[in-house]
């Protein structure tokens, strides 16, 4: 029975010690697939965009929020001349009009008596010069005295006047003889606004313009500068403009003004980009973020900005350190300007990151 019982234990134990050295050696094998170093693929490393760590002034991204609106040295407000009916508009805001289109027809009788007056100024014209021919003639036979011809060149020189003056009226009024006031557009671009109807009597001093027609092919931006950032801009800054309708582009747009007064309620400044825009692609009103590059004398390693990486509140970027061998460094930031990352350290000067979809080979390394 002893001999039964040893031999059944010198088997327990020669299993146990198989089982430990197989899992030994399993677990030196998962050791050594772990410690294999990740490589690019071929496919993945034809497709990733390699930056090149460099030195460069420290530019600061400063950020204004801002509103669309026209450019109001190319806006034209269309005002009634005349009094009258509006009657035939056939232009709604948001259409393009070219520049002398009609925009609507005003019934006047103060147009009937521009008409009137320049009809009879035309005739009192040709009786002022039937009167001078007839005393040069009376003065060839004798008949007339010098005082008479001159009496009667000054006559027609009244008349051609008075016939002058009433053209320039007419004209200024539409040179419509026929008794209608066109409305007509003064320049290309779009009906912005449009305050009369038809049927509605309107007159010369009516406040608020008939139409308003604006080229939007180079628009402004107001933007609101804080006392803090007042010294940081200039006029003739480059400025980059984003918006909530095209998120994925960037409109350019230059400095054109600071109104040099701070508001007392908002204690904010003005600033005016222009911004050219010649899909129309802008529209007045539009909410939009203006973003002024401000550049310092001091300099810093830097990296395109897309190469970084953050998780768990640390930055990091994927050196290529061979053809195909990554390595995870951690770095210091010390700015983003948008394009360009400036940092403290961690990098060094002329290693190259993996600047395009690097937190997938971060995720990667991390597995």
């Amino acid at each position: 029975m002893n001999y039964l019982l040893k031999k059944h234990c010198l088997k327990c134990v020669a299993s146990a010690l198989l089982l430990i050295s197989f899992n030994s050696c399993h677990s030196d094998n998962d050791t050594e697939q772990a410690r294999q170093p990740y490589t690019l693929s071929d496919s993945l490393k034809r497709i990733l965009e390699i930056d090149t760590v460099k030195v460069r002034n420290i530019t600061y991204a400063i950020k204004f929020n801002g509103v669309v609106d026209f450019n109001t040295d190319k806006v034209s407000n269309i005002f009634p001349l005349v009094s009258g009916i509006v009657q035939n508009i056939n232009a709604m805001p948001g259409d393009f009009v070219k520049a002398g289109q009609v925009l609507g027809i005003v019934k006047s009788s103060e147009m009937a008596n521009y008409s009137s007056s320049l009809s009879s100024s035309e005739a009192a014209v040709r009786l002022a010069k039937k009167q001078l021919e007839q005393q040069q003639d009376l003065y060839k036979s004798g008949m007339a005295s010098k005082v008479d011809i001159t009496a009667a060149e000054v006559n027609y020189e009244q008349a051609a006047a008075a016939k002058t003056a009433a053209q320039r009226v007419l004209i200024v009024n539409g040179n419509n003889t026929g008794g209608d006031y066109f409305i007509n557009s003064p320049i290309d671009g779009f009906l912005v606004q449009k305050n009369v109807t038809n049927g509605m009597a309107i007159r010369p001093d009516n406040s608020a313009p008939m139409f308003t027609v604006s080229n939007l092919k180079n628009v402004w931006v107001e933007a609101n500068v804080y006392e803090e950032n007042v010294s940081k801009v200039h006029e003739g800054d480059e400025a980059d403009i984003s918006t909530i309708s095209y998120p994925d582009k960037i409109f350019k747009g230059k400095v054109n003004r600071l109104m040099n007064v701070i508001d007392p309620n908002t204690k904010v400044m003005k600033m005016r980009v222009i911004i050219d825009n010649p899909d129309f692609m802008l529209k007045p009103q539009m909410f939009a973020t203006v973003t002024i590059n401000n550049t310092e004398k001091d300099k810093a390693i830097s990296v395109t900005s897309s190469a970084l990486i953050f998780d768990h509140s640390q930055y990091y970027v994927v050196i290529l350190k061979g053809d195909k061998n990554v390595e995870l460094r951690q770095v210091e930031v010390i700015s983003t300007n948008g394009k360009t990352a400036f940092i403290k350290n961690g990098v060094n000067v002329g290693e190259r990151v993996i600047a395009s979809k690097a937190i997938l080979i971060y995720g990667s390394l991390n597995s």
